[in-house]
């Protein structure tokens, strides 16, 4: 086996960020899909000439002038995921349809300028976390061939590991997002359930099912799901973002870890690696507080060994009881047992759990992140081969509880270990999926502090400018902190202000606009917060002092901190000095009367 490799564009524009056609992107995945010669990876590759056209109405969309933020990035979809005209076949050939309507995501990606290149090979019927349980034959790691590629979206993740694909669709129940994120080194987003709709996919649980993105690097994957992310009206479990969802991490966060006790099953050097990652966020300013896992992995073995199964058994145990060729004797193991399960030991699981969601989140108190190893080990095929069960319940150990107790999941890649490859993933409660992405970006080395952030996976942020004491580092910032406001950048006003060091507790500046000419430009931070912290941070706003609309050096209008100047009469004019930092530097600003 060749492994080609390639480096994902990064940033966001007219091109996907790549600077790349569309069209000289296919040309690079079908020459990467020849050298990796992994037929195994996918059950349909589309006609090249089907490709190079969609590829080619991608430029001539972009040479018109639209905005396409995923323009020219190749796209694999999992085989469980419907793509109009093409058959969805959740790796069973006797199940094969043909569909007349993609499903909802597969249209907003390829609307943002995708271009989809064929279905990928999956465990059957998304049953399965190691890649092996198809017909289509066992996927191997891109970077360990002799090992699982974890499932069930292995293919998805091999896709993007050799370089063939840019961006994949994967789904998620027990893990099937984030363990093959760690066997192939690539970044795993599993969202909040609900935030992207899920009509067009073969049910597998579908109380806990979830499409994920897989991609290979955190940016790339988090401008993917942001354009995934939508309501439907075809999907009776989609949510949309809650009014008060915070657009960041806090500067200091606080992450659980688990005890020392619940990571006995943890291969030693998965353990290794974890422990590293742990003190590398440490080493980042995140204090970290051990916890006990006790509910997590009690929920996490009702998922297949509780009545929860019953929910398989509804999805497809009939089919396979009529159609028993072509079936993984595994999946169709669990599919027989699930049949057996009664209503009321479902509804029993089903309270089991709740109780056990609340005592989890408990533990959670206090903590904005849970982090975990993605999984304890990294078999060989032929362990899985040997004992495919056993196997495959151990890599659910830190998985199968997270769609449970509804949270949100970010799988980042440690690297190979002598046994594999390890990863971990911090995991959030639902709707906190933008914390979870940040606290990747710094397990990756991702984060440079001074520099503007990308931006937020939750959509819907209004630019706000402060000049004083809500800056960093200032007495009100903490304010902003607890309205999960998200830090863009330093900011300047147009040359066309004012400002006053007001003698309060503590000091602020009036900023206020004056006639051209006669003021100069100011220096702020720009940060974004919902509507909902909008508001409530204009409730803690005391006169003369107010928000209102300023212009920026760059021409935009936006929100910002100002006052009325004829409601004072002891301010001290500061603006020659450009702001409010330097305005305290220079002891300008006034002592309270």
């Amino acid at each position: 086996m060749t492994a080609v490799t390639s480096t994902p564009p990064t940033g966001t524009g007219r091109s996907g960020g790549s600077g790349a056609t569309a069209t000289a992107r296919v040309d690079r995945a079908f020459a990467a899909l020849d050298a990796a010669a992994r037929p195994d990876v996918w059950t349909l590759v589309r006609p090249r000439a089907d490709v190079e056209a969609d590829a080619r109405a991608v430029d001539a969309r972009v040479a018109a002038g639209e905005d396409l933020p995923l323009a020219g990035l190749v796209l694999a979809v999992k085989d469980n995921i419907d793509v109009a005209g093409l058959p969805t076949t959740a790796a069973h050939p006797a199940r094969q349809v043909v569909p007349a309507r993609s499903a909802t995501v597969v249209e907003l990606l390829r609307d943002a300028g995708a271009v989809l290149l064929g279905k990928t090979n999956l465990d059957q019927l998304a049953t399965g976390l190691t890649g092996s349980r198809s017909p289509y034959g066992a996927v191997a790691s891109a970077v360990a061939p002799d090992r699982v590629s974890g499932g069930s979206s292995s293919g998805s993740a091999v896709a993007v590991a050799l370089g063939v694909a840019d961006i994949a669709l994967g789904t998620d129940t027990a893990g099937s997002g984030r363990v093959p994120a760690a066997f192939n080194r690539v970044v795993g987003i599993k969202p909040t359930l609900g935030l992207v709709p899920k009509d067009g996919v073969v049910p597998a649980c579908p109380s806990y099912d979830c499409v994920t993105v897989l991609a290979g690097d955190l940016d790339l994957a988090r401008r993917t799901l942001a354009v995934m992310t939508a309501s439907s009206a075809l999907d009776p479990a989609s949510r949309t973002w809650p009014a008060d969802v915070r657009l960041a991490a806090p500067p200091s966060p606080v992450v659980a870890v688990p005890r020392r006790a619940d990571l006995d099953v943890v291969d030693p050097e998965v353990l290794d690696r974890f422990d590293a990652a742990v003190a590398r966020l440490e080493r980042a300013g995140v204090r970290v507080r051990t916890v006990d896992l006790t509910p997590f992995l009690r929920a996490a073995q009702l998922l297949y060994g509780g009545g929860l199964v019953a929910e398989r058994y509804a999805s497809y145990g009939a089919f396979l009881a009529d159609h028993p060729e072509g079936a993984d004797p595994s999946v169709a193991a669990i599919a027989a047992a699930a049949g057996r399960v009664t209503a009321a030991e479902y509804i029993v699981a089903r309270d089991e759990v709740a109780h056990l969601r609340l005592a989890a989140l408990a533990q959670l108190d206090g903590c904005d992140a849970l982090l975990v190893p993605t999984a304890p080990e990294h078999p060989t095929l032929a362990e899985v081969a040997a004992d495919p069960l056993t196997t495959n319940a151990r890599l659910g150990v830190f998985t199968n509880f997270v769609n449970l107790f509804d949270m949100a999941g970010v799988a980042v890649p440690l690297g190979a270990t002598p046994h594999g490859e390890a990863g971990v993933t911090v995991l959030t409660r639902a709707f906190d999926d933008q914390v979870a992405i940040d606290l990747a970006a710094l397990l990756l080395g991702d984060v440079d502090r001074d520099a503007p952030a990308p931006e937020p996976y939750a959509a819907g942020g209004v630019p706000v400018v402060v000049f004083g004491a809500h800056l960093r580092g200032q007495p009100l910032h903490h304010e902003l902190v607890a309205l999960g406001a998200r830090w863009v950048g330093p900011v300047r006003t147009a040359p066309d202000y004012r400002m006053l060091a007001l003698p309060t507790v503590p000091a602020k500046p009036l900023v206020h606009a004056v006639r051209p000419g006669t003021g100069g430009a100011l220096a702020g931070e720009e940060w974004l917060l919902t509507p909902h912290a909008l508001g409530r941070l204009l409730l803690t706003i005391g006169a003369p002092l107010g928000l209102g609309r300023l212009r920026t050096e760059d021409g935009r209008d936006v929100v910002g901190f100002l006052g009325q100047p004829g409601a004072v009469a002891d301010g001290v004019d500061v603006t020659h000095l450009g702001g409010w930092r330097a305005a305290l530097d220079a002891g300008l600003v006034p002592a309270p009367a």
